[in-house]
């Protein structure tokens, strides 16, 4: 059983400012290109399909087009919502369009039915669960503890009462703990939406949307494809691709990349003003690649972003590298956001503002209302 593992389209997605949707429609050509070539038995889609919960008009009009285009290639389609799709404008039509092949998931109520395929081999369960906070399966579950992520997608999972002998894949998008992250991430302070590793035990393959850079956790068999595109700076030194998974017998497992190569790249460039402009340098980068230029003056180029644009019309970002610039300091930065709790931070924050700790009572007031932010009920 062969399937091309794809996630994080984010159809809609503004870079600086610049819309990429030309960029997005040309890589979903690509994708098209190589379903075609390799004819997987089904295509995986990891969530974050969209950027926005409410998605513009023409990104809508792009999946749907690939949508139906994929779906005329005689695969089956897994199209699952991350947390930045809204799970219910995703599910709409969901019991219609299974009929051609196409898997909605549905909004999560606490079951979760495997969509049950063949093939040489025997019977491969694929099961769909789209992102979950803990408080979405408490609500299910309410005789269980779950107080974190990881009681959550363990219960889930636990509910779904998987055959041990037969071949299992979950498709889900979760953060598991160890992934490598990038900038254009949401980052939860605390590291509360943290999903353990062994959340996933027993299972054959572990689709994961939701981490913009290809890697494996552990093994090949929990696995993030990663984004089509670079949707960050940060991701300028990413080698994108789509991930193909084949499934044969129980416990051989194979997977391999294929490389995408976009309609234009995101690079970064340093130098002086002087350097960036003179025509050795730039000859031959006139590729259209979308740009953050880090100048190195010691003093501000006047118009520099204007002039630059000149020489490279896709400049995205610009800023300094010089004495003023590494030594100035960001008053009220805080620190190792990731190890810190949410209330930590507030904090931290109110006695930068104020001279003075939270008191006992104003602590009690900002743990509740965090809570409850938290869980959604405010």
């Amino acid at each position: 059983m062969k399937f091309i593992h794809l996630s994080d389209l984010h159809l809609g997605k503004r870079l600086n400012e610049y819309s990429l949707l030309e960029d997005q429609a040309y890589i979903l050509e690509e994708c098209l290109r190589i379903v075609s070539e390799e004819r997987p038995d089904a295509v995986i889609l990891a969530g974050d399909i969209y950027d926005k919960a409410v998605p513009s008009a023409e990104a809508v009009t792009l999946f749907d087009d690939f949508l139906v285009r994929l779906s005329g290639c005689g695969v089956r389609v897994f199209v699952l919502s991350g947390n930045h799709d809204s799970s219910e404008r995703l599910a709409f039509g969901g019991r219609l369009v299974k009929a051609g092949g196409v898997y909605l998931s549905p909004v999560y109520d606490g079951r979760v039915e495997p969509v049950r395929l063949t093939d040489a081999y025997g019977p491969v369960n694929v099961y769909m669960l789209p992102f979950v906070k803990p408080a979405h399966v408490r609500r299910c579950f309410p005789d269980r503890e779950i107080a974190s992520y990881t009681d959550a997608v363990r219960t889930a999972v636990e509910q779904m009462h998987m055959d041990p002998a037969e071949r299992n894949v979950l498709i889900t998008h979760q953060f598991v703990t160890g992934a490598a992250r990038s900038e254009s991430e949401d980052i939860s302070v605390g590291g509360a939406d943290n999903v353990d590793v062994s959340a996933f035990d027993g299972i054959d393959y572990v689709a994961l949307g939701h981490i913009h850079g290809p890697q494996q956790i552990g093994s090949e068999r929990i696995r993030y494809c990663g984004t089509p595109l670079k949707y960050s700076f940060s991701e300028s030194g990413h080698i994108k691709s789509l991930t193909v998974a084949e499934l044969r017998e129980k416990g051989d497992l194979r997977v391999r990349t294929v490389p995408l190569k976009p309609l234009r790249d995101l690079r970064e460039l340093k130098g002086t003003y002087m350097e960036l402009t003179a025509r050795s340098f730039y000859a031959g980068t006139e590729t259209g690649d979308y740009l953050h230029i880090t100048l190195t003056d010691e003093e501000d180029i006047p118009d520099a972003v204007g002039k630059l644009r000149v020489i490279y019309p896709n400049l995205m970002k610009l800023d300094y590298d010089n004495r003023r610039t590494r030594s100035s300091t960001v008053i009220g930065g805080a620190e190792n956001v990731e190890e810190k709790t949410p209330l930590e931070l507030f904090g931290e924050l109110y006695e930068k503002q104020n001279g003075m700790p939270l008191s006992d009572e104003q602590a009690r007031f900002s743990a509740g209302l965090i809570e409850s932010i938290w869980e959604g009920r405010v």
